[in-house]
Formats: structure tokens, sequence, C-alpha cells
């Protein structure tokens, strides 16, 4: 299976799927959800994807209500309006990697294989993790591991990186491992490697800034009683979603009025907590064990 759809059930009832709504699924990939989303819809209801890696085209679905737009979705507000939608019903996005991309060694995303520092979604583009390594100063290489990466030491990791790259070019995820070996906390060292490619993978895709992009558009397109479905993976990903359906801006900072009132929210959040798999999902899809969920109702 090219992807298994992480909180799938979870998700469509999050949606609260209008038969003759608009909706746009901004991470089709393996088109789980997309296609769960589509046994939803009366015939004059639509559905819109975004994926930016060319591989998810050959999972597009043969049915007329179905559109999918090859680009970033943090090009959301614009490609929608060439095709003619100005607002929708409901927006879904399973962030991060999917399983296709992290087993297709080829592509670098997994610690698992010894591949060329690749990591790029989007393939058409240039920068690859291998260029990260190699040429970004050493202050931004502790930059992107602290703030991205969540790392322990950060500057010892980055002055690993370069240290090892002035003997030798780094190409692979193994080379870049022996670079960074003695930073390793013993029994820790898949959780670092985790991070440290995490950290790589976010700064390839530039994923933080396309979603602060995507929600900002999100807020302004989805009609009032249309819902927004999230579902991260990590906690800077989370954060994002979370303050914007608490506070109404991505800063999570409450603003008020002169009389005291909170202003500026945009959304109604429909759960307290985020959603979390089953202890049944999580047998099946391990994977799914970092899903969150939350799930918000346009003002």
């Amino acid at each position: 299976m090219y992807h298994k759809p992480v909180l799938l059930h979870e998700a469509i009832k999050g949606l609260d799927i209008r038969p003759d709504g608009i909706y746009v699924d901004v991470t089709f990939g393996g088109g789980g959800h997309s296609r769960a989303i589509l046994s939803q819809l009366a015939d004059s209801g639509r559905l819109i994807a975004f994926d930016q890696d060319q591989d998810a085209q050959s999972n597009v679905p043969d049915d007329k209500r179905f559109t999918l737009l090859p680009v970033n979705f943090r090009r959301l507000e614009d490609s929608l309006k060439e095709i003619g939608i100005d607002q929708v019903d409901g927006l879904l996005a399973d962030l991060g990697v999917s399983s296709h991309q992290f087993d297709e060694s080829s592509r670098g995303f997994s610690i698992r294989f010894d591949a060329v520092l690749d990591m790029r979604m989007d393939r058409a583009q240039t920068l690859t993790a291998r260029d990260v390594i190699n040429y970004y100063p050493e202050e931004a290489l502790e930059r992107i591991f602290r703030q991205y990466g969540e790392l322990d030491h950060p500057r010892r990791v980055a002055r690993a990186v370069v240290q090892a790259r002035e003997v030798s070019f780094i190409s692979t995820g193994q080379e870049l491992k022996d670079a960074v070996s003695r930073c390793v906390i013993r029994n820790k060292e898949n959780t670092f490697y985790a991070q440290l490619f995490q950290a790589l993978r976010i700064e390839v895709n530039d994923e933080l800034s396309a979603l602060r992009e995507l929600l900002v558009q999100a807020s302004s397109l989805i009609r009032a009683g249309g819902r927004l479905v999230v579902i991260s993976y990590h906690s800077l990903e989370d954060r994002l979603v979370k303050n914007l359906i608490n506070t109404g801006n991505l800063e999570g900072e409450l603003h008020k009025d002169f009389f005291g009132h909170t202003t500026g929210l945009l959304f109604a959040a429909v759960t307290r907590k985020p959603v979390v798999p089953s202890a049944e999902e999580l047998e099946l899809n391990p994977r799914s064990r970092s899903a969150k969920m939350r799930i918000a109702i346009r003002k």
C-alpha cells in the first residue's frame, strides 16, 4: 500500500461532510483520505486535492468530482481561484511524510536506509539535504538542529558536521550518522537520528513556513460553519494549529478589546484535546503513534 491513512474514520467524521459541499485535501499522497471523502459526496459535491510529489499522480481516482493540483499547498488560495473556487466547506491536512516516501530508499527520508541525502518532497526543486549539510554555515546548521529537530546540544552536532565535511563531502545518510556519532547518547540512537533527519527534511521543504501560509489562507477560504481538520506529527506543527484555533493567530497571543473581551477568534475547537490513534490503529499502523488531530469549526 502506498500509504495507510492515519485517523481515517476520525478525520472523515471531523469534516462533517455535506454531500453537495466543496472539500480540499491538501495532502493527497496515496489518496486514502480523498477516497473516503468522495464516498460521502453526492454527484454535485467536489473534492480538490493538492500534492507536490509527482509520485502521487499515479493514485488519482477516475472521478469527475475530483481534481488534483500538483503544487505545494502554500499556493492554496490562488490555485483554487484559478479553477473558480472562493470558499470551501472543509479542509483536511495530513502533514509530514507518507509511508511511501519513507519506504522509497532513494528519497533519503528514512534513517533505515543508507541513501543519498535528498529529502525533497518536490523533486523539481534544487535544494537537497546534501546541500544543507555540506554548504550551510555552522550557525545555520545549529539553528536548524535546535528549532526543527529540537536536538540536545545542537551546537555540538553542527560543529561535528562541519569538522567532518572539511575532511570529506557528506553524501549519504550513513556518512552523516558517522559524522555525528560522537554526539549520540547510548541507547537513544534512533531518536537522535530521527530528530536530525526531521530537522533536515523541514529545512529542505520549508515545511513550517508552508504550514503557516496554509493556515492563514484556510482561515479565509473555509466558509462559516465549515471544518478544519489537521493531523500533525510533531509539536512544531501541532503548536501552530493549536494557536490558530485557540487564539486566532499563529503566535498564540490572545487579543482583547477595551472591555476585556477576546477578539479575533476565527475557529471554535470541536474537541478540547487533540484526537489520537486508538490502540487498535497503533497496532495495525505503528507509524501513526505520534499523530495528533485537531478539528475546528470556522466561526
